[in-house]
């Protein structure tokens, strides 16, 4: 059966047509941002680059780069096309396939300013090398076998890791979600196997052991959950939260945003009215990537440009993923903080009491409990730094809430990958729901086109185009 035949060469074509083209080809490319710095790193990679580079490269103790071990660094001088210096580099070669991309590789390390960085570049592309794409590199690692396309994908993730939450997750993705994702396609193999076997030597094997290849595609469909489910619940420590501080003036929404930033972003004044606009600025709160976004006082006013302020303050409250809604203790709760409150959805809404450190209160904790019946409330003083900590839990759980617990994995999963597990969750779905009503052949077919799914995640059965784009994504030198 074809299956079967399959089975046995479940490799992507797309990387041995790849392979051969992209080593021909030799390619450089500035590794690290430009600009002043102590050092800066120029990659070159592919098969003969190491002998290739050694034509510009004079060593300081006269042992050429093609005579050297691979994992070594060499002291020289990159030379102009008369012979004279342009600059002091070390060189680090690594010989395929050890390597990042499997291939040779060479590093120059330059001196970081920009002038020798474009020199030692330029002559690298005089020597026939040419700028590398977007992700090359890392593509070329690809198609080399050295990493899956998840394993790939989890590098974009470490470089923008913004929190050591989603920077741990990340390094996890890129160790471990493979090992999930081959125990899933070791499961759907043995139950094509199983099938196979029944449909070519029905008299050797006899019938389909159908309590058998129901228990795999239970434990298959289990594993694909566990991967969704924790894939979901992580997502935030990449993608991030936006939070909106909102409230009428002068009720210390700048005072707060200054306090969770430990810095004087926002200026902080006793007259009402004094932010005119949104000010915006990223924090950390116990690992999620925060847009914590400081609003204008909403309130009625002929003022032009505090008009529009207050319009600013509306439209980003509608697209807010949290909102804190402040209350001044001493004003107590006027008309206008009622106003301001129905505009909020109180879901995702956690009110903020400040000033809570003066001795005129005009909150009883019975209105906080009458208004606001099943919100999160919390009495603080922003000046003194008093509730800020039950604000930043408040805000995780708030995040993270109604997540169900993904049995323990530390993965992120991306759009892409979240598309081709759910699609391979309804196809084995399917397959378990139909097991002993379709004919074995047909359920060879099903259990194929899971594989061939699940293959989109690993990179073995994506279409060229789609590895190219998600490549694309990169930034060049890596």
């Amino acid at each position: 059966m074809v299956a079967v035949r399959e089975t046995e060469k479940w490799e992507n074509p797309t990387r041995t047509k790849g392979v051969k083209s992209m080593s021909e080809e030799l390619i450089a490319a500035l590794s690290t941002p430009p600009g002043e710095g102590g050092i800066s790193i120029i990659r070159a990679s592919g098969n003969g680059v190491i002998e290739r580079v050694d034509q510009i490269f004079s060593p300081a103790k006269g042992i050429k780069l093609a005579n050297k071990d691979g994992f070594s660094l060499t002291l020289g001088w990159i030379t102009d096309k008369d012979g004279s210096k342009i600059d002091q580099v070390v060189i680090g070669i690594m010989r395929a396939p050890h390597s990042y991309t499997g291939e040779d590789v060479v590093e120059i390390n330059c001196h970081g300013g920009s002038l020798p960085v474009r020199r030692c570049l330029q002559r690298c592309l005089d020597l026939g090398l040419r700028l590398a794409e977007p992700g090359e590199f890392t593509k070329r690692a690809f198609l080399n076998g050295r990493l899956d396309l998840s394993q790939a994908e989890a590098i974009i993730d470490i470089i923008r890791a913004k929190t050591d939450r989603g920077l741990q997750l990340a390094m996890h993705q890129l160790e471990g979600k493979s090992r999930h994702i081959e125990e899933i396609e070791d499961n759907l193999v043995q139950i094509n196997a199983m099938v196979e076997a029944s449909l070519d030597f029905p008299d050797e094997v006899g019938d389909l052991d159908y309590d058998a290849a129901q228990s795999l595609l239970t434990e298959t469909i289990d594993k694909l959950n566990n991967l969704l489910v924790a894939g979901s619940r992580n997502e935030v420590y990449r993608d991030g939260v936006v939070v909106v501080i909102c409230g009428k003036p002068n009720v210390g929404k700048s005072s707060l945003l200054n306090a969770l930033l430990r810095k004087e972003k926002a200026i902080v004044t006793d007259i009402p009215g004094t932010t005119r606009d949104v000010v915006e600025d990223y924090i950390n709160i116990r690992g999620i990537p925060v847009k914590i976004m400081d609003t204008a006082g909403i309130r009625f006013t002929e003022d032009r440009v505090e008009k529009i302020g207050v319009e600013k303050s509306r439209e980003v409250i509608e697209r807010a993923d949290l909102l804190i809604f402040m209350l001044d203790i001493a004003e107590g709760i006027s008309q206008d903080d009622i106003d301001i409150y129905n505009l909020v959805d109180p879901g995702r809404v956690i009110v903020l009491v400040n000033k809570d450190d003066l001795e005129s209160k005009k909150i009883s904790p019975l209105q906080l409990e009458e208004m606001f019946a099943g919100v999160k409330v919390i009495r603080a003083s922003v000046i003194n730094e008093v509730g800020l900590e039950e604000l930043e839990k408040a805000v995780e759980e708030m995040v993270l809430n109604g997540a169900v617990p993904g049995d323990g994995l530390d993965i992120m999963v991306n759009i892409r990958q979240k598309d081709a597990l759910e699609r391979t969750y309804e196809q084995v779905r399917n397959a378990r729901q139909t097991l002993k009503a379709v004919p074995l052949d047909c359920l060879a077919i099903d259990i194929w086109g899971a594989l061939e799914t699940l293959g989109e995640i690993s990179g073995k059965s994506l279409k060229e185009e789609v590895i190219d784009r998600i490549f694309h994504d990169f930034c060049v030198g890596k």
